[in-house]
C-alpha cells in the first residue's frame, strides 16, 4: 500500500441538490487554471488556499450524511479543477466505490488530454466514476479563450473520449449575455451534444453576478461589470435550442 494521498479542499457542502442526482455531499476541490470571467468562485483557483484532508477523512465527513442520500445520492467533487488533483481523485472515488457511493465529477474538462501520464490517470479515475458534469463554456475556440484565457479544443476532445467509452455524462452550459447568449453559438453547441451519445442532460445555468464581490476582495478587475444576467426570455429561448426539456 502505497501512501496516502492528500487533498486541498475549498469548502464542503452537506445537502446539495442540484450537482447530480438526488441529495449529494459536494467537495470543492482548490486549484484552477481556467479565468473564466463569470467565475463565481474566484477564490478557488489558488490550491494553497485550500485546507488539506486525506481520502478517508472525507469520506469520514460524508458517510455521516448517507441517510438522507436515499437511492440515487452520493458525492460529488467539483471545484475549481478537480482534475489537477487527479491522483487524490482518483483514491477518494476508489475508497467511496468501495463503500457503494455513488460518485460524480463536475469539471470544465481544461486539464484533458490524450497524452500520459495524464490519460492513462484519467481511464483509471473513469473507472470508479458514474457520471461526469462537463461544463462547456463556449463552443466557439475565439470566444471560448476571450471567456476563459484557454481553448476548448481539448475540452470538447474529452468529451468525445467520454462518448467513446460510454460514460454517462451531463452537459452544464453557462448563458452569458454578450459572450456566449447568441443564437449562432447556442445552435452550434446543440450541433455538437447531439453528436454524442452518452448525454443524459444538458442544464443551462444562467449567468449572475452573485461572486462578483469576491473578485474586489482578491483585488481582481470584474471583467463583466455592467452586464446583466440573462432575461428569462432568453434562458427559455437557451433550453429550446439545446433541447434541455426545461
Amino acid at each position: 500500500m502505497g501512501q496516502e494521498q492528500t487533498g486541498y479542499v475549498h469548502s464542503l457542502e452537506s445537502f446539495g441538490s442540484v450537482d447530480g442526482p438526488g441529495v449529494r455531499f459536494l467537495i470543492f476541490l482548490s486549484g484552477c487554471a481556467m479565468r473564466c470571467q463569470f467565475c463565481h468562485n474566484a477564490d478557488t483557483w489558488s490550491m494553497k488556499a485550500g485546507t488539506p484532508y486525506t481520502a478517508e477523512e472525507l469520506l469520514q465527513r460524508a458517510v455521516k450524511y448517507r441517510a438522507y442520500w436515499g437511492s440515487t445520492g452520493g458525492i460529488t467533487v467539483s471545484g475549481g479543477e478537480p482534475l489537477l488533483q487527479i491522483d487524490f481523485l482518483s483514491e477518494l472515488f476508489g475508497k467511496a466505490k468501495e463503500r457503494g457511493i455513488h460518485t460524480v465529477l463536475d469539471t470544465s474538462g481544461n486539464p484533458f488530454t490524450r497524452e500520459e501520464p495524464f490519460f492513462g490517470k484519467l481511464q483509471e479515475l473513469m473507472k470508479v466514476t458514474d457520471l461526469v458534469l462537463l461544463d462547456i463554456k463556449h463552443i466557439d475556440e475565439e470566444q471560448h479563450i476571450r471567456l476563459t484565457g484557454h481553448t476548448n479544443r481539448n475540452i470538447l476532445d474529452m468529451a468525445r473520449y467520454l462518448d467513446e467509452i460510454g460514460k454517462p455524462v451531463w452537459i452544464r452550459h453557462v448563458l452569458v449575455p454578450e459572450r456566449s447568449d447568441f443564437d449562432e453559438y447556442l445552435i452550434r453547441l446543440d450541433t455538437f451534444i447531439r453528436s454524442l451519445h452518452n448525454v443524459e442532460r444538458v442544464e443551462v445555468l444562467p449567468y449572475h453576478t452573485l461572486g462578483a464581490y469576491k473578485w474586489k476582495k482578491l483585488g481582481l478587475s470584474y471583467e463583466l461589470e455592467g452586464i446583466d444576467p440573462p432575461t428569462p426570455e432568453r434562458i427559455r429561448n437557451a433550453n429550446i435550442l439545446l433541447h434541455t426539456g426545461a
